[in-house]
Protein backbone atom coordinates (compact mmCIF):
# COMPACT_ATOMS: atom_id res chain seq x y z
CA UNK A 1 0.00 0.00 0.00
CA UNK A 2 1.49 3.37 -0.66
CA UNK A 3 1.62 5.75 1.57
CA UNK A 4 -0.57 8.23 3.27
CA UNK A 5 -0.35 11.30 2.46
CA UNK A 6 -0.79 13.96 5.70
CA UNK A 7 -2.23 16.68 3.96
CA UNK A 8 1.23 18.98 4.76
CA UNK A 9 2.04 21.60 3.02
CA UNK A 10 4.85 20.71 -0.17
CA UNK A 11 7.42 22.58 -1.06
CA UNK A 12 7.20 24.42 -4.04
CA UNK A 13 10.37 26.37 -4.44
CA UNK A 14 10.77 29.41 -5.98
CA UNK A 15 8.08 28.26 -8.55
CA UNK A 16 5.39 30.94 -9.15
CA UNK A 17 1.95 30.23 -10.03
CA UNK A 18 2.37 31.13 -13.61
CA UNK A 19 5.66 28.30 -13.80
CA UNK A 20 5.82 24.90 -15.41
CA UNK A 21 6.99 23.52 -11.58
CA UNK A 22 3.31 24.96 -9.82
CA UNK A 23 0.77 22.44 -9.12
CA UNK A 24 -2.56 22.89 -10.43
CA UNK A 25 -6.04 22.19 -9.11
CA UNK A 26 -7.66 19.41 -9.98
CA UNK A 27 -10.43 19.46 -12.70
CA UNK A 28 -12.35 16.86 -14.57
CA UNK A 29 -9.68 15.62 -17.11
CA UNK A 30 -6.91 16.22 -15.24
CA UNK A 31 -4.72 13.88 -13.85
CA UNK A 32 -5.48 12.82 -9.81
CA UNK A 33 -9.03 14.23 -10.54
CA UNK A 34 -10.43 10.88 -10.98
CA UNK A 35 -8.44 9.01 -8.35
CA UNK A 36 -9.65 12.04 -5.73
CA UNK A 37 -13.29 11.98 -6.57
CA UNK A 38 -13.11 7.55 -6.20
CA UNK A 39 -11.13 8.58 -2.64
CA UNK A 40 -13.90 10.61 -1.47
CA UNK A 41 -16.82 8.53 -3.12
CA UNK A 42 -15.02 6.02 -0.76
CA UNK A 43 -15.71 7.97 2.70
CA UNK A 44 -18.57 9.25 1.58
CA UNK A 45 -19.75 5.48 1.57
CA UNK A 46 -18.55 4.30 4.04
CA UNK A 47 -19.61 7.49 6.42
CA UNK A 48 -23.41 7.55 5.62
CA UNK A 49 -23.41 3.48 5.50
CA UNK A 50 -21.61 3.28 9.08
CA UNK A 51 -23.35 6.18 10.51
CA UNK A 52 -26.98 5.16 9.26
CA UNK A 53 -25.78 1.17 9.98
CA UNK A 54 -28.98 0.74 12.43
CA UNK A 55 -31.55 3.18 10.87
CA UNK A 56 -32.80 0.28 8.33
CA UNK A 57 -32.64 -1.72 11.71
CA UNK A 58 -34.55 -0.20 14.35
CA UNK A 59 -37.68 -2.64 14.11
CA UNK A 60 -35.62 -5.34 14.86
CA UNK A 61 -33.81 -3.93 17.63
CA UNK A 62 -36.73 -2.75 19.14
CA UNK A 63 -37.83 -6.17 19.59
CA UNK A 64 -34.31 -7.61 20.43
CA UNK A 65 -33.54 -5.75 23.16
CA UNK A 66 -37.74 -5.11 24.18
CA UNK A 67 -37.59 -1.34 23.97
CA UNK A 68 -39.71 1.11 21.86
CA UNK A 69 -39.54 3.26 18.50
CA UNK A 70 -38.23 6.08 20.39
CA UNK A 71 -35.76 4.17 22.47
CA UNK A 72 -34.46 2.20 19.36
CA UNK A 73 -33.86 5.74 17.34
CA UNK A 74 -31.50 6.82 19.97
CA UNK A 75 -29.02 4.78 18.34
CA UNK A 76 -29.07 7.12 15.46
CA UNK A 77 -29.54 9.76 17.38
CA UNK A 78 -26.58 9.34 19.11
CA UNK A 79 -24.54 9.00 16.17
CA UNK A 80 -25.54 11.63 14.39
CA UNK A 81 -26.12 13.76 17.68
CA UNK A 82 -21.94 13.13 18.64
CA UNK A 83 -21.17 13.89 15.10
CA UNK A 84 -22.16 17.37 15.65
CA UNK A 85 -20.72 18.14 18.21
CA UNK A 86 -17.22 16.90 17.04
CA UNK A 87 -17.46 18.43 13.75
CA UNK A 88 -15.92 21.78 14.96
CA UNK A 89 -13.19 20.82 17.21
CA UNK A 90 -12.13 18.17 14.69
CA UNK A 91 -12.18 20.90 11.85
CA UNK A 92 -9.82 23.18 14.08
CA UNK A 93 -7.69 20.04 14.01
CA UNK A 94 -7.35 19.36 10.52
CA UNK A 95 -6.35 23.37 10.19
CA UNK A 96 -3.20 22.36 11.83
CA UNK A 97 -2.88 18.71 11.02
CA UNK A 98 -4.44 18.19 7.59
CA UNK A 99 -7.21 17.39 6.01
CA UNK A 100 -5.74 13.82 4.97
CA UNK A 101 -4.95 13.10 8.37
CA UNK A 102 -7.69 13.59 9.92
CA UNK A 103 -10.34 11.87 7.14
CA UNK A 104 -7.41 8.92 7.37
CA UNK A 105 -7.76 8.72 11.40
CA UNK A 106 -11.32 9.10 11.64
CA UNK A 107 -11.76 6.82 9.14
CA UNK A 108 -10.01 3.87 10.73
CA UNK A 109 -11.47 4.48 14.04
CA UNK A 110 -15.21 4.44 13.34
CA UNK A 111 -14.79 1.58 11.10
CA UNK A 112 -12.92 -0.26 14.05
CA UNK A 113 -16.07 0.87 16.14
CA UNK A 114 -17.96 -0.40 13.61
CA UNK A 115 -16.30 -3.81 14.13
CA UNK A 116 -17.20 -3.95 17.89
CA UNK A 117 -20.73 -2.36 17.65
CA UNK A 118 -22.82 -6.17 16.35
CA UNK A 119 -21.31 -7.22 20.32
CA UNK A 120 -23.20 -4.54 22.25
CA UNK A 121 -24.94 -6.46 25.53
CA UNK A 122 -27.77 -4.41 25.91
CA UNK A 123 -29.15 -0.99 24.09
CA UNK A 124 -27.26 1.08 26.37
CA UNK A 125 -23.65 0.19 25.11
CA UNK A 126 -24.89 0.28 21.94
CA UNK A 127 -26.23 3.67 21.83
CA UNK A 128 -22.52 4.90 23.68
CA UNK A 129 -20.07 2.91 21.25
CA UNK A 130 -22.71 4.59 18.23
CA UNK A 131 -22.10 7.79 19.89
CA UNK A 132 -17.87 6.92 19.39
CA UNK A 133 -18.35 5.91 16.16
CA UNK A 134 -20.63 9.25 15.22
CA UNK A 135 -17.57 11.54 16.94
CA UNK A 136 -14.43 9.83 14.75
CA UNK A 137 -17.02 10.06 11.87
CA UNK A 138 -17.28 13.41 12.40
CA UNK A 139 -13.49 14.51 11.12
CA UNK A 140 -14.91 13.03 7.81
CA UNK A 141 -17.17 15.80 5.83
CA UNK A 142 -16.30 19.07 6.96
CA UNK A 143 -12.44 17.93 6.71
CA UNK A 144 -13.64 16.51 2.83
CA UNK A 145 -15.71 19.73 2.12
CA UNK A 146 -12.50 21.61 3.40
CA UNK A 147 -10.28 19.33 1.05
CA UNK A 148 -12.03 19.56 -2.00
CA UNK A 149 -12.86 23.57 -1.41
CA UNK A 150 -8.96 23.93 -1.37
CA UNK A 151 -7.65 21.25 -4.12
CA UNK A 152 -10.30 21.86 -6.95
CA UNK A 153 -10.81 24.29 -9.79
CA UNK A 154 -13.73 26.86 -8.50
CA UNK A 155 -15.49 26.14 -11.24
CA UNK A 156 -15.83 22.53 -10.78
CA UNK A 157 -16.14 22.65 -6.78
CA UNK A 158 -19.91 21.97 -6.97
CA UNK A 159 -19.62 18.85 -9.37
CA UNK A 160 -16.93 17.38 -7.24
CA UNK A 161 -18.69 17.95 -4.19
CA UNK A 162 -21.95 16.87 -5.58
CA UNK A 163 -19.45 13.08 -6.21
CA UNK A 164 -19.21 13.80 -2.61
CA UNK A 165 -22.53 14.02 -1.68
CA UNK A 166 -23.50 10.87 -4.00
CA UNK A 167 -20.69 8.50 -2.29
CA UNK A 168 -22.75 9.08 0.76
CA UNK A 169 -26.30 8.34 -0.97
CA UNK A 170 -24.86 4.98 -2.55
CA UNK A 171 -23.51 4.80 1.47
CA UNK A 172 -26.78 5.15 3.12
CA UNK A 173 -28.41 3.03 0.44
CA UNK A 174 -25.74 0.00 0.23
CA UNK A 175 -25.68 0.10 4.66
CA UNK A 176 -29.15 -0.20 4.74
CA UNK A 177 -29.71 -2.76 2.01
CA UNK A 178 -26.95 -4.89 3.55
CA UNK A 179 -27.83 -4.74 7.23
CA UNK A 180 -31.49 -5.46 5.73
CA UNK A 181 -30.61 -8.83 3.77
CA UNK A 182 -27.82 -9.61 6.56
CA UNK A 183 -30.12 -9.31 9.48
CA UNK A 184 -33.07 -11.78 7.51
CA UNK A 185 -30.52 -14.16 6.97
CA UNK A 186 -28.25 -14.20 10.57
CA UNK A 187 -30.22 -11.12 12.81
CA UNK A 188 -29.15 -7.69 13.45
CA UNK A 189 -26.36 -8.17 14.81
CA UNK A 190 -25.19 -9.64 11.33
CA UNK A 191 -26.22 -7.19 9.54
CA UNK A 192 -24.22 -4.39 11.48
CA UNK A 193 -21.26 -6.87 11.02
CA UNK A 194 -21.49 -6.87 7.40
CA UNK A 195 -21.19 -3.17 6.63
CA UNK A 196 -18.46 -3.11 9.11
CA UNK A 197 -16.64 -4.87 7.21
CA UNK A 198 -17.87 -3.23 3.45
CA UNK A 199 -16.66 -0.16 5.67
CA UNK A 200 -13.63 -1.39 6.12
CA UNK A 201 -13.02 -2.51 2.10
CA UNK A 202 -13.86 1.57 1.66
CA UNK A 203 -11.49 2.95 3.89
CA UNK A 204 -8.56 0.52 2.67
CA UNK A 205 -9.61 2.08 -1.17
CA UNK A 206 -9.51 5.84 0.42
CA UNK A 207 -6.45 4.72 1.99
CA UNK A 208 -4.55 3.90 -1.61
CA UNK A 209 -6.60 6.13 -3.94
CA UNK A 210 -6.35 9.74 -2.13
CA UNK A 211 -3.88 12.16 -3.61
CA UNK A 212 -1.94 14.53 -1.33
CA UNK A 213 -3.09 18.02 -0.52
CA UNK A 214 -0.70 20.36 -2.74
CA UNK A 215 -2.03 23.64 -1.36
CA UNK A 216 -3.41 22.89 2.19
CA UNK A 217 -1.19 25.60 4.75
CA UNK A 218 -1.52 24.65 8.15
CA UNK A 219 -3.12 27.29 10.55
CA UNK A 220 -2.84 27.88 14.51
CA UNK A 221 -4.55 26.08 17.20
CA UNK A 222 -5.47 29.51 18.76
CA UNK A 223 -8.77 29.00 20.82
CA UNK A 224 -9.03 32.40 20.23
CA UNK A 225 -8.39 32.76 16.41
CA UNK A 226 -10.43 29.87 16.06
CA UNK A 227 -13.25 31.71 18.17
CA UNK A 228 -12.86 34.75 15.57
CA UNK A 229 -12.99 32.56 12.51
CA UNK A 230 -16.32 30.90 14.16
CA UNK A 231 -17.92 34.23 15.22
CA UNK A 232 -17.13 35.72 11.89
CA UNK A 233 -18.60 32.63 10.07
CA UNK A 234 -21.67 32.82 12.26
CA UNK A 235 -22.11 37.04 11.93
CA UNK A 236 -22.33 35.99 8.03
CA UNK A 237 -25.81 36.21 7.25
CA UNK A 238 -26.06 34.11 4.05
CA UNK A 239 -23.87 31.66 5.79
CA UNK A 240 -26.83 31.69 8.68
CA UNK A 241 -28.63 30.79 6.25
CA UNK A 242 -27.67 28.19 4.86
CA UNK A 243 -26.73 25.90 8.38
CA UNK A 244 -30.34 26.58 8.90
CA UNK A 245 -31.22 25.23 5.25
CA UNK A 246 -29.13 22.22 5.53
CA UNK A 247 -30.24 21.76 9.56
CA UNK A 248 -34.23 21.90 8.70
CA UNK A 249 -33.29 19.34 5.16
CA UNK A 250 -31.44 16.75 7.32
CA UNK A 251 -34.67 17.05 9.75
CA UNK A 252 -37.05 15.99 7.37
CA UNK A 253 -35.05 12.82 5.68
CA UNK A 254 -34.14 12.28 9.46
CA UNK A 255 -37.57 11.77 10.64
CA UNK A 256 -38.67 9.98 7.26
CA UNK A 257 -36.12 7.57 7.02
CA UNK A 258 -36.16 7.08 11.03
CA UNK A 259 -39.70 5.89 10.91
CA UNK A 260 -40.41 4.33 7.27
CA UNK A 261 -39.23 0.86 8.38
CA UNK A 262 -41.52 0.72 11.29
CA UNK A 263 -44.17 1.52 8.99
CA UNK A 264 -43.59 -0.62 6.42
CA UNK A 265 -42.92 -3.68 9.07
CA UNK A 266 -46.61 -2.88 10.29
CA UNK A 267 -50.27 -3.71 8.65
CA UNK A 268 -51.78 -3.29 6.11
CA UNK A 269 -48.15 -4.05 4.40
CA UNK A 270 -46.23 -6.34 6.67
CA UNK A 271 -42.63 -6.48 4.68
CA UNK A 272 -39.80 -8.41 5.74
CA UNK A 273 -36.83 -6.61 7.28
CA UNK A 274 -34.42 -7.59 4.17
CA UNK A 275 -37.50 -6.10 1.74
CA UNK A 276 -37.60 -3.09 4.03
CA UNK A 277 -34.15 -3.00 3.62
CA UNK A 278 -33.93 -3.28 -0.63
CA UNK A 279 -36.45 0.23 -0.32
CA UNK A 280 -33.64 1.70 0.36
CA UNK A 281 -32.53 1.71 -3.47
CA UNK A 282 -34.19 4.68 -3.76
CA UNK A 283 -30.75 6.32 -2.66
CA UNK A 284 -29.72 5.96 -6.12
CA UNK A 285 -32.25 8.77 -7.02
CA UNK A 286 -30.11 10.66 -4.70
CA UNK A 287 -26.77 9.79 -6.18
CA UNK A 288 -28.15 11.36 -9.14
CA UNK A 289 -30.07 14.44 -7.95
CA UNK A 290 -27.10 15.67 -5.86
CA UNK A 291 -24.30 14.80 -8.81
CA UNK A 292 -26.54 16.72 -10.98
CA UNK A 293 -26.83 19.81 -8.66
CA UNK A 294 -23.59 21.95 -10.22
CA UNK A 295 -26.19 21.97 -13.69
CA UNK A 296 -28.86 23.02 -11.70
CA UNK A 297 -27.82 25.76 -10.37
CA UNK A 298 -26.20 26.79 -13.66
CA UNK A 299 -29.13 26.97 -14.80
CA UNK A 300 -32.27 28.11 -12.42
CA UNK A 301 -29.40 30.02 -9.81
CA UNK A 302 -29.02 28.76 -6.22
CA UNK A 303 -32.24 30.06 -4.57
CA UNK A 304 -34.06 28.71 -7.69
CA UNK A 305 -32.42 25.06 -7.17
CA UNK A 306 -33.07 25.27 -3.49
CA UNK A 307 -37.11 26.07 -4.73
CA UNK A 308 -37.24 23.44 -7.04
CA UNK A 309 -35.61 20.56 -4.17
CA UNK A 310 -38.01 22.09 -1.33
CA UNK A 311 -40.80 21.61 -3.72
CA UNK A 312 -40.09 18.34 -4.80
CA UNK A 313 -39.61 16.98 -1.16
CA UNK A 314 -43.02 18.83 -0.07
CA UNK A 315 -44.91 16.55 -2.76
CA UNK A 316 -43.45 13.45 -1.66
CA UNK A 317 -44.54 13.87 1.87
CA UNK A 318 -48.00 14.49 0.64
CA UNK A 319 -47.38 11.57 -1.71
CA UNK A 320 -46.34 9.19 1.09
CA UNK A 321 -49.49 9.73 3.24
CA UNK A 322 -51.65 7.22 1.10
CA UNK A 323 -51.72 4.02 2.16
CA UNK A 324 -50.31 2.01 -1.02
CA UNK A 325 -46.86 0.88 -0.98
CA UNK A 326 -46.53 1.99 -4.60
CA UNK A 327 -47.56 5.49 -3.52
CA UNK A 328 -45.16 5.66 -0.84
CA UNK A 329 -42.07 4.38 -2.71
CA UNK A 330 -42.97 7.28 -5.21
CA UNK A 331 -43.03 9.57 -2.40
CA UNK A 332 -39.85 8.37 -1.44
CA UNK A 333 -38.19 8.79 -4.47
CA UNK A 334 -39.27 12.18 -4.77
CA UNK A 335 -37.95 13.02 -0.71
CA UNK A 336 -34.75 11.46 -1.40
CA UNK A 337 -34.20 13.52 -4.90
CA UNK A 338 -35.38 16.61 -3.35
CA UNK A 339 -33.10 16.45 -0.30
CA UNK A 340 -30.02 15.61 -1.44
CA UNK A 341 -30.05 17.74 -4.58
CA UNK A 342 -30.85 20.69 -1.98
CA UNK A 343 -27.94 19.67 0.35
CA UNK A 344 -25.86 19.46 -2.12
CA UNK A 345 -26.09 23.00 -3.45
CA UNK A 346 -26.32 24.53 0.72
CA UNK A 347 -23.22 23.12 1.13
CA UNK A 348 -21.41 23.86 -2.38
CA UNK A 349 -22.67 27.49 -0.91
CA UNK A 350 -21.33 27.34 2.10
CA UNK A 351 -17.55 26.40 0.75
CA UNK A 352 -17.78 28.98 -1.77
CA UNK A 353 -18.82 31.87 0.54
CA UNK A 354 -16.46 31.04 3.05
CA UNK A 355 -12.93 33.00 2.26
CA UNK A 356 -10.69 31.92 4.75
CA UNK A 357 -11.69 28.93 7.69
CA UNK A 358 -13.33 26.85 5.68
CA UNK A 359 -12.99 24.37 7.54
CA UNK A 360 -14.73 25.83 10.22
CA UNK A 361 -17.66 26.86 8.02
CA UNK A 362 -18.46 23.57 6.52
CA UNK A 363 -17.97 22.28 10.17
CA UNK A 364 -20.45 24.10 11.27
CA UNK A 365 -22.80 23.47 8.33
CA UNK A 366 -22.39 19.81 9.24
CA UNK A 367 -22.81 20.55 13.06
CA UNK A 368 -26.00 22.29 11.52
CA UNK A 369 -26.78 19.38 9.52
CA UNK A 370 -26.79 16.59 11.82
CA UNK A 371 -28.77 18.21 14.55
CA UNK A 372 -31.25 18.36 12.49
CA UNK A 373 -30.77 14.69 11.81
CA UNK A 374 -31.07 13.90 15.37
CA UNK A 375 -34.04 16.22 15.74
CA UNK A 376 -35.69 14.23 13.19
CA UNK A 377 -35.03 11.27 13.90
CA UNK A 378 -35.95 11.64 17.83
CA UNK A 379 -39.13 13.79 16.87
CA UNK A 380 -40.30 11.76 13.75
CA UNK A 381 -40.29 8.40 16.16
CA UNK A 382 -42.22 9.79 19.18
CA UNK A 383 -44.48 11.33 16.58
CA UNK A 384 -45.10 8.20 14.63
CA UNK A 385 -45.09 6.29 18.36
CA UNK A 386 -47.95 8.40 19.36
CA UNK A 387 -50.16 9.48 16.40
CA UNK A 388 -48.68 7.59 13.48
CA UNK A 389 -47.21 7.95 9.88
CA UNK A 390 -49.45 11.38 9.14
CA UNK A 391 -47.64 12.77 12.36
CA UNK A 392 -44.28 12.23 10.85
CA UNK A 393 -45.26 13.83 7.86
CA UNK A 394 -46.27 16.81 9.83
CA UNK A 395 -42.66 17.51 11.51
CA UNK A 396 -41.40 16.72 8.35
CA UNK A 397 -43.51 19.58 6.56
CA UNK A 398 -42.87 21.99 9.15
CA UNK A 399 -39.29 21.65 8.39
CA UNK A 400 -39.83 22.11 4.35
CA UNK A 401 -41.92 25.20 5.05
CA UNK A 402 -38.66 26.60 7.78
CA UNK A 403 -36.60 26.17 4.38
CA UNK A 404 -39.17 27.86 2.12
CA UNK A 405 -39.34 31.20 4.90
CA UNK A 406 -35.49 30.89 4.81
CA UNK A 407 -34.90 31.09 1.08
CA UNK A 408 -37.48 33.70 0.18
CA UNK A 409 -35.97 35.97 2.88
CA UNK A 410 -32.92 35.17 1.43
CA UNK A 411 -34.53 36.37 -2.32
CA UNK A 412 -35.69 39.78 -0.51
CA UNK A 413 -32.43 40.55 1.24
CA UNK A 414 -30.23 40.25 -1.87
CA UNK A 415 -33.21 42.28 -3.75
CA UNK A 416 -32.75 44.96 -0.98
CA UNK A 417 -28.67 45.04 -1.45
CA UNK A 418 -28.94 45.21 -5.23
CA UNK A 419 -31.60 48.28 -4.88
CA UNK A 420 -28.95 49.69 -2.20
CA UNK A 421 -25.94 48.82 -4.31
CA UNK A 422 -27.60 51.19 -7.49
CA UNK A 423 -28.63 53.78 -5.24
CA UNK A 424 -25.47 54.33 -3.98
CA UNK A 425 -24.23 53.97 -7.51
CA UNK A 426 -26.42 56.60 -8.51
CA UNK A 427 -25.42 59.24 -6.11
CA UNK A 428 -21.63 58.39 -6.76
CA UNK A 429 -22.09 59.39 -10.81
CA UNK A 430 -24.21 61.72 -10.14
CA UNK A 431 -21.27 63.65 -7.59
Amino acid sequence: MPPVHTGAPVTTGASTPSSPAAPEAHAPGRPGYRRMSLALFAAGLATFALLYSTQALLPAISDGFGVTAGQASWTVSAATGALALFVLPLSALSERFGRTRMMTVSMLVAVGVGLLVPFAPNLEWLVVLRAVQGAAIAGIPASAMAYLAEEVKPKALVGAIGLFVAGNSIGGMSGRLVTGWAAQAWGWRGGLLAVGVMALACAVAFLVLLPRARFFRPASLNPRAVGRTVAGHLRDPLLLRLYGIGALFMTVFGAVYTVIGYRLVDEPFSLGQGVIGSVFLIYLVGTVSSAAAGQLVARAGRRGALYLAVTTTALGLLLSLADSLAAILAGLVLITAGFFAGHAVASAAVSRTATSGRAQASALYQSAYYLGSSAGGTLGALAYHSAGWAATVGIALLAVLGVVSITLYGSHAARAERRHERRHGSLAAAR
